[in-house]
């Protein structure tokens, strides 16, 4: 009697453990798309903080997968593994691994912990993708849902939950997740990944249902991942989120003055320009009632010389503004008169009379405001206009 009981007993374990069904590291060739470009310039923004993986080891993927990855269903979760790692960009994340299911490849447990939570690294991951050696047993996904829940515990930010699986599980994962849910609420997002072949079709549906338990979530299967294009999709969906792009801070004219700020883009060559990227200068240029050039400027009109003399090609406007004090009329004869002043000096000092011209705006351009004393002496100018 004792003889049958211990046979039957064997028996039983043999039947839950499965034969164990090692598993290879020899992955298949894949280039991943690069994410982090998008993720520099501010087009993609990271959402998730954490992720950790549970994978399927139990007996079922021994059976060899019919996808387009060659070996056992194992051999296909970690391919898929191997490839989600490559695809990962540079971000700042802590990530952890844990298998299910039962006999000598757990150890005789249920569950183990491949990685405990850790700072992600792809060399580090890597490690718990190619620990998961061999598969056998039953397929207690529930028991390592429940176990997950102290693995995450301590998980910072928003969280990624990922389960590879063909989903054939002996009870009903659901309620194991759905705990999981009420634990870290809309910190955690849950999602599934299906490895099976025709004849596993009803634990896919398994599989939706527990990444339904997260409003946050979603389900899909091997053959959606496996590509490039596939995986880079799961990747942006799982970690990041539209963002808003960085402006380039350009500036094609290389006057110092970025693009969008630049209210005068086509500055040429050497000239010295204001806040605005205006080839000018401010300030009180004469004395007053005087159109006698003050020696304090000498350096801008040097400098319009230097420019003139290094784009010979170039004719410009000289154009004379003032404040508002005074008379329009008064204000337009005097920005009439600098605005020559300017011209006569620029001759002399060797600038050819044909390729300047000159003009008088008075007091009806203002670049600044006329109420303070600051943005009156900024309206008092001297700006240069490339007619050719």
């Amino acid at each position: 009697m004792n003889k049958k009981i211990i046979t039957s007993t064997a028996i039983s374990i043999a039947l839950l453990s499965g034969c164990a069904t090692q598993s290879n590291n020899n992955f298949q060739a894949f280039q991943a798309q690069d994410l982090n470009a998008l993720v520099k310039s501010g087009q993609l923004v990271q959402k998730t903080d954490s992720f950790f993986v549970i994978n399927d080891s139990s007996s079922s993927m021994s059976n060899t997968y019919q996808g387009d990855t060659a070996g056992t269903k194992l051999d296909a979760e970690k391919d898929l593994l191997n490839k989600f790692n490559k695809t990962i960009p540079t971000l700042n994340l802590n990530s952890g691994l844990r298998s299910f299911g039962f006999g000598p490849c757990l150890s005789w447990n249920t569950s183990v912990l491949n990685q405990p939570l850790q700072k992600y690294s792809q060399a580090g991951f890597n490690d718990a993708i190619t620990s998961l050696s061999c598969s056998s047993g039953g397929t207690p996904l529930a028991d390592a849902l429940e176990a997950t829940a102290q693995d995450i515990s301590s998980a910072p930010g928003n969280i990624a939950l990922i389960v590879f699986s063909d989903g054939k599980d002996d009870s009903s994962p659901a309620p194991a997740a759905a705990a999981l849910k009420t634990q870290h609420g809309d910190k955690l997002c849950i999602y599934t990944v299906w490895v099976g072949n025709e004849n596993d079709t009803i634990g896919q549906a398994n599989l939706s249902q527990i990444a339904n338990t997260s409003s946050c979530g979603f389900a899909t299967t091997a053959a959606n991942i496996s590509s490039p294009a596939g995986m880079t999709e799961f990747v942006k969906n799982v970690f990041l989120k539209a963002g808003s792009p960085v402006t380039p801070l350009v500036d094609n004219d290389q006057d110092g003055v970025i693009d969008p700020k630049d209210k005068c883009p086509n500055s040429p060559k050497g000239a010295i320009v204001d806040k605005d990227g205006c080839w000018a200068f401010h300030g009180v240029l004469f004395d007053f009632d005087s159109d006698k050039i003050k020696s304090t400027n000498d350096p801008l009109i040097a400098n319009a010389v230097h420019v003139l003399k290094l784009n010979p090609q170039l004719s410009i406007e000289i154009q004379g503004h003032t404040d508002s004090y005074g008379k329009d009329a008064y204000n337009q004869k005097l920005s009439e008169r600098r605005a020559l002043a300017v011209k006569n000096e620029l001759v002399r000092q060797g600038v050819a009379s044909s390729r300047l011209s000159t003009a008088g705006f008075g007091e009806s351009d203002p670049v600044d405001t006329n109420e303070t004393d600051a943005g009156r002496a900024y309206n008092r100018r001297v700006a240069y206009k490339i007619v050719k």
